[in-house]
């Protein structure tokens, strides 16, 4: 498999807002990862149902392209102090029988847990993908620097697994990959060798119950969610929102519903004492001693773009990602340089 990344990014951002409103609304509708939710959220009575459109869960967040964590990925990024760069992810249940009943909403759940993923937060950043020479506000990766387009942590030792695999999943399960409908919208070649060697097949995705406990969690306590499907769907999760959701998949059992009451007020604790606190929501500009460089530059991306929206101005340059982001220590990616058989590209 091999990919031509330099100038994209398509699969780090949300750029629906880039499309008319037909296509923006395709786009969110068909998900771009692949996204085994129809798998991964089935009981192991049924992990092998069909994954057709018309069944497909909804989440009730709007990111059209959710990376889902693994619970070692997750302890990981907690330990390092950047739990504020992670977010839950719920889905609607398809019917009753699947369903717990959370802030008015059929959420689905197995044995009776709602269950859910943890990804990557996705702030507004000032990016200009594609060739745009023009930037525009754009849900864009917490890792992403928006003026090279590149990940701060790939090359990582804790480089997202699901990132380092894009899109050897989506050409597995046999679904359009975001490299096909970035070359389809905006032209350029993206995907330019769609065979995966053993290796990449060696390597699948998780579905259906090898992926409870491992990156499908389940909360043990519905009433603890009280609120958070509600704020989850208008966009305003709370700190502890996220906070209960990571010490959950912390605290889970590959292959289990097992929750480890230790790692889980560990997990609490650590993801709180990370989250900016100021008035108990992302609106809060105080952060705790110590704390990465993460949960402070999301805080100020909102900010900024909010105060944008406010003034109906223009668009700032992506370079205000060096204040924003590596001025309080966010490390700085390489640029993408020319090179005489692989120019700006990546073979996986």
């Amino acid at each position: 498999m091999e990919v031509h990344c330099a100038g994209c990014a398509g699969c780090c951002m949300d750029w629906t807002a880039l499309l008319d409103d037909y296509e923006a609304d395709r786009t969110r509708q068909r998900g771009r990862f692949a996204d085994a939710s129809d798998s991964d959220s089935d009981s192991a009575d049924s992990a092998d149902s069909a994954d057709s459109e018309n069944e497909r869960r909804l989440p009730f967040d709007d990111d059209a392209n959710f990376v889902p964590l693994t619970r070692d990925e997750v302890r990981t990024v907690l330990d390092r102090g950047m739990a504020a760069a992670m977010t839950p992810r719920f889905w609607r249940a398809r019917d009753e029988h699947e369903a717990v009943e959370i802030d008015g909403q059929q959420v689905a759940a197995i044995a009776g847990r709602p269950a859910f993923f943890i990804g990557l937060r996705k702030p507004p950043k000032p990016v200009a993908p594609f060739g745009r020479t023009e930037p525009n506000w754009l849900p864009t990766c917490v890792f992403l620097d928006p003026t090279t387009l590149q990940c701060r942590i790939h090359g990582d030792e804790h480089f997202p697994a699901e990132c380092g695999a894009y899109p050897a999943h989506n050409l597995e399960l046999g679904q359009e990959t975001e490299c096909e409908r970035v070359e389809a919208t905006f032209g350029d070649d993206r995907l330019l060798d769609d065979q995966l060697s053993d290796g990449e097949l060696d390597d699948g995705p998780l579905l259906g119950s090898h992926a409870i406990g491992e990156k499908l969690f389940c909360h043990p306590r519905p009433d603890d969610l009280d609120g958070v499907i509600e704020r989850l769907e208008a966009g305003s999760l709370r700190p502890k929102d996220r906070a209960e959701c990571i010490a959950v998949a912390s605290a889970s059992s590959p292959g289990t519903l097992a929750i480890s009451e230790h790692h889980y007020e560990t997990g609490k604790t650590r993801a709180m004492a990370a989250m900016p606190s100021a008035g108990g929501g992302d609106g809060g500009n105080s952060a705790p001693d110590g704390a990465s460089w993460v949960g402070p530059a999301i805080t100020e991306w909102h900010k900024r773009h909010d105060a944008a929206e406010c003034d109906s101005g223009s668009t700032p340059s992506p370079d205000l990602a060096v204040t924003v982001e590596e001025d309080r220590g966010a490390p700085e990616t390489p640029g993408w340089k020319e090179r005489e058989d692989e120019a700006e590209t990546r073979t996986e």
